[in-house]
């Protein structure tokens, strides 16, 4: 029925779906009469838009004002249908002109009224076989716009792209340069349109330029303007620095859509323009959504300019560019940035993967020998560590692209390391059938990639997150982490005997600008030592200026906090002069120096107390009391006491083998309330 309603047939020089429509309405008077009204809520919305759309776009169509006026009075659920009626008497309606232009306008001030007759007059009557009402169309549509200004800049954008695919004979015609003006002018003001809106108006605003572009900006040669050309690339790399977040966003996307006759010659000017959005600096670290749109960008790019590995880097992903975009993309992945919206930076590793995967199979499926072990290493282990990921959302995501790399045969990517173990953990037949939501199927598969050396450190990095980062609020959260402790538990167990569980630790440098992570190797028969491997993990956030790794650094000591008290590393721990702990409470001192970050201090406390080295060393531990923090008093003691310190009252406990405490060290204690 309420496709019947619009039903419309051109046959010769008029149309003869008017009597559809009247049985339609006929339909829906008689439902007004039939039903109760609370049979016909569900549809009323659906109904009250469509019979009135109607009246008022047809002369004389009294049938469709009787259907809406029945429905009025008999069912008394159609939004402001008193006022409607009044407004659109039978006289009001006989005018066509009245209908389109004033009527319209009235009835589209109502908010359930709004975007409905917007649509019908886009989808129904702007493309209409008579001309007058396709003028009439047009000019109810401008009289409409301060009404939904938002929602008429995404319906402009939307009719230019479909009057580019119409192919309108507009070619050389001073219309097209007030339709560019019309995008750019979308992607220059997305800052002033709300947040629900802004993706809608973006998204049509760069389907429209693709459009335009492809049907209006090539010659017969195939080739662009030279003039037109490096106006508008130059014209649109210049805006990817702008002060706004969202003008960046809407021009990067911009650039993604270009078709390749403009990006002929201009290749690496974009690609170098959009690595720019993708770096953070102090100015712009907020700008996630940005970062986040420059690498789908890159993406997009590299499929429509296409591969030649002897090709020019001004033309093609060759030989002499692909590792700088690879290097783009590897960096957004470790985007970790935060602010009051949370891991803000999950946006922008999202793309990074999502990129990495397109760029990847578009290389495969043409050059594959463009792809070295070094790059495809590279993807794949940090693709490991984002499937360890606490969120479902991104750990579904990673854990998609992950099986997608590894299974892809037409043909295989190449240099995959320890491919044949991946098959075994990741079996085919499970690609599609495995749910990475679920932490009780994904973390124990994960944490098999503890046994392959190559994955063993991001693996690690990866799970440090989850487990120090998880909050036990929720009964899901309790089960997400006891999921996660016992797969950890499990792979030491089974991996001790060989050299290839490693336990994590993250140390800063001395300018807090660089991040490494120190590997502690275990052997069957003692301990080999560290190996620093320095690396950038994570980027600074403007949360926390003291320390920009307090994203990893904290969930890192707190999964120590986890492993410790779970007895994981007890072998070690409770070993006479073994340097284990020794070593790691060095780390875990030096990580907290000079440091105001409270949940910080509370971590590396919690990790110092598990420790028996502590016992030796309580002076240092006891300097932390210094700190003007009062949560961190109460921390200090709770851990001290687990460990048999000093039990309330501030009377020291001396146990056995243990050294006495130094004279100040017990006045301390005697001091703590």
């Amino acid at each position: 029925m309420l496709k019947a309603l619009t039903y419309d047939e051109k046959r010769g020089a008029c149309s003869v779906g008017s009597n559809v429509r009247d049985a339609a309405c006929y339909v829906c008077w008689a439902f007004a009469r039939a039903y109760e009204p609370a049979e016909l809520i569900p549809f009323i919305s659906h109904i009250s838009s469509l019979t009135y759309e109607e009246s008022e776009a047809e002369l004389n169509d009294l049938e469709i004002r009787a259907a809406f006026q029945e429905n009025v009075g008999r069912q008394g659920t159609f939004p402001h249908g008193i006022d409607i009626l009044t407004a659109a008497d039978y006289f009001a309606v006989g005018n066509r002109v009245n209908c389109y232009l004033t009527i319209s306008v009235y009835i589209a001030g109502f908010p359930e009224y709004t975007q409905p007759m917007i649509d019908h007059l886009v989808n129904m009557k702007i493309n209409h076989w008579d001309s007058v009402i396709r003028e009439l169309s047009t000019k109810a549509l401008h009289n409409i716009t301060p009404r939904a200004p938002e929602y008429m800049a995404n319906v402009v954008c939307t009719l230019i792209e479909k009057l580019s695919l119409s192919k309108m004979p507009f070619r050389g015609d001073p219309i097209i340069g007030g339709w560019q003006w019309l995008i750019n002018d979308s992607l220059r003001h997305l800052t002033l349109v709300s947040s629900g809106a802004r993706q809608h108006i973006k998204e049509s605003a760069v389907s429209a330029l693709a459009a335009l572009c492809n049907e209006f900006y090539i010659n017969e040669e195939g080739e662009a303007d030279p003039a037109l050309q490096d106006e508008l690339v130059t014209q649109y790399v210049s805006e990817l620095q702008n002060t706004e977040e969202m003008i960046r966003c809407g021009f990067s996307r911009a650039l993604g859509a270009l078709p390749r006759f403009l990006l002929k010659g201009r290749l690496q000017q974009v690609l170098e323009g959009l690595k720019k959005v993708t770096l953070i600096s102090p100015e712009d670290v907020s700008f996630a959504e940005s970062r986040r749109d420059a690498l789908i960008a890159i993406a997009k790019v590299c499929q429509t300019v296409g591969v030649k590995g002897g090709g020019s880097r001004e033309e093609f992903v060759c030989r002499d560019n692909v590792d700088e975009i690879y290097a783009t993309l590897l960096n957004g992945v470790t985007d970790y940035t935060t602010d009051s919206r949370g891991d803000v930076g999950g946006w922008v590793r999202e793309a990074a993967m999502t990129s990495l995967m397109e760029v990847t199979l578009l290389l495969v499926q043409n050059e594959a020998e463009l792809i070295n072990a070094n790059i495809c290493k590279q993807i794949m282990c940090w693709l490991a560590q984002q499937s360890a990921e606490k969120i479902d959302k991104f750990r579904a995501h990673a854990g998609s692209v992950f099986l997608t790399l590894l299974h892809f045969d037409h043909p295989p990517v190449p240099h995959i390391p320890h491919r044949e173990e991946l098959e075994r953990i990741f079996p085919r037949s499970e690609k599609e059938t495995l749910n990475w939501n679920a932490a009780s199927e994904a973390f124990p598969r994960i944490t098999q990639l503890l046994g392959l050396p190559t994955y063993q450190y991001f693996v690690l990095l990866g799970l440090s997150v989850s487990v120090g980062g998880l909050t036990e609020t929720t009964p899901k959260m309790k089960n997400i982490r006891k999921q996660l402790l016992g797969s950890v538990q499990d792979s030491a167990a089974k991996y001790k005997p060989e050299p290839v569980f490693a336990l994590g630790v993250l140390i800063t440098g001395p300018c807090k600008c660089e991040a490494g992570v120190l590997l502690i190797r275990f052997y069957p028969f003692g301990w080999e030592g560290v190996s620093p491997q320095p690396r950038r993990m994570v980027q600074p956030t403007h949360t926390s200026s003291e320390q920009p790794f307090s994203l990893v650094s904290v969930p890192l000591l707190t999964m120590l906090d986890q492993l410790l008290a779970n007895g994981c590393f007890d072998a070690f721990t409770e070993q006479e002069n073994h340097p284990f702990p020794v070593k790691l409470f060095t780390l875990c001192k030096e990580e907290i120096k000079r440091s105001k970050d409270i949940r910080k201090l509370r971590s590396s406390i919690g990790v110092e107390a598990e420790l028996p080295v502590v016992r030796e060393r309580r002076n240092c531990l006891c300097d932390l009391l210094k700190v003007p923090k009062p949560q961190l008093v109460s921390k200090v003691q709770v851990g001290m006491c687990s460990r048999g310190l000093f039990v309330p009252g501030g009377v020291p406990v001396h146990q056995e083998g243990c050294p006495e405490p130094a004279a100040e060290h017990v006045e301390w204690l005697k001091l703590l309330p």
